[in-house]
């Protein structure tokens, strides 16, 4: 198809997606707006999305833009029109859903943790590996690997410019749990979530430190504790973080927190914390790396800024110092605005 520029345009790639809540919606922004920011090899298309509510999911639809809605995800895989399954659902449906999306030769696109045990998650693996073979794609949706800041310290890591690696520290704090009658919703059930803390957050932060250092990590110790080991049910649907609760109780079956330490291939030692009990602390990953020449610091809630240290500088005038990373030769922000107009949460 030729544009109005005459410039040809790019061959559609239709998206399918099944759930339509928090992640549902957020994902539904990144198809949006994607393929008008950046130029593309697919042109992007929202065909159709897929709940089990037929009211909720058309409504989702309407307001989120896509041409259809589906009540059964089996419907949806077997479209024609879908090329690519992007899965925004609990974890108990993920290894499901994604196995038939493989097989029916479509690529998988699946929202963190990638399943609720090691046997589901090797399944889904195996399936990958085998549609690689046939040219499909498949892959987690963690986000936080494309926030330019982030992508900026991964460069810089990788130049070399904090030397051999020492320590590596992260921590995500959420405090959204920490009133003991807060619901219980399916992310505080072991059936339908696999874990709490550990794979809502842990598995952001372990997938990023080993995004950012280049290493994996060969041993790790840890601790988790559940605070709160019984909630009201609730009373009604549940949306995003937020849900009400009615007088029949029951009981919590993840963790609150999980706290672990490791260390990397190189010798690096590194000490993870994710905790949905930080009172204050409403969605606050955090991390600082020191290396042998530097460090690097960032905080999720100021996303647009990464904290360097050269230790190699005279030291009257050495300290870390701000990098506002929305200049056009950062990663990704050739795209965007000019310098010094930020991004947020929606464009990762």
């Amino acid at each position: 198809m030729e544009q109005r520029d005459g410039r040809t345009e790019p061959p559609a790639l239709g998206v399918g997606m099944v759930g339509y809540a928090f992640m549902g919606a957020a994902h539904s922004q990144g198809w949006r707006t994607v393929g008008r920011v950046f130029d593309l090899p697919r042109r992007p298309v929202l065909a159709a999305i897929a709940g089990r509510d037929p009211h909720a999911v058309r409504a989702a639809a309407d307001r989120h833009g896509w041409a259809a809605a589906e009540t059964d995800w089996r419907a949806l895989v077997e479209r024609d029109d879908v090329d690519l399954v992007d899965i925004c659902t609990p974890g108990d449906s993920h290894a499901e859903i994604a196995i038939a999306a493989l097989e029916a030769g479509k690529h998988v696109l699946c929202e963190k943790p990638l399943a609720n045990s090691v046997a589901e998650a090797e399944a889904m693996v195996r399936a990958a590996e085998a549609a690689r073979a046939r040219g499909q794609v498949a892959m987690v949706g963690f986000n936080y690997r494309r926030v330019p800041a982030l992508t900026y310290a991964r460069r810089l890591i990788a130049d070399g410019r904090l030397g051999a690696l020492r320590h590596v520290r992260v921590t995500y704090l959420q405090d959204w749990l920490v009133d003991p009658e807060f619901p219980l919703t399916w992310r505080l059930q072991r059936e339908h979530a696999g874990s709490g803390a550990l794979g809502d957050l842990g598995a952001h932060i372990v997938d990023l430190a080993q995004y950012l250092v280049g290493e994996v990590l060969v041993g790790v110790s840890a601790q988790m504790e559940t605070f709160v080991r019984e909630r009201p049910r609730p009373d009604g649907a549940s949306a995003g973080l937020t849900a009400s609760g009615g007088t029949r109780r029951g009981p919590v079956t993840v963790d609150d927190a999980a706290v672990f330490t490791g260390r990397f291939s190189s010798g690096a030692l590194a000490t993870f914390e994710a905790t949905r009990m930080a009172s204050g602390r409403k969605n606050t990953l955090r991390l600082e790396i020191n290396g042998e020449f530097g460090s690097l610091a960032f905080d999720l809630e100021r996303l647009n800024e990464l904290s360097f240290h050269d230790h190699r500088e005279p030291a009257e005038t050495a300290g870390f110092r701000r990098i506002l990373v929305t200049e056009p030769e950062h990663p990704y922000l050739e795209a965007w605005w000019p310098p010094g107009h930020g991004l947020g949460y929606e464009h990762t």
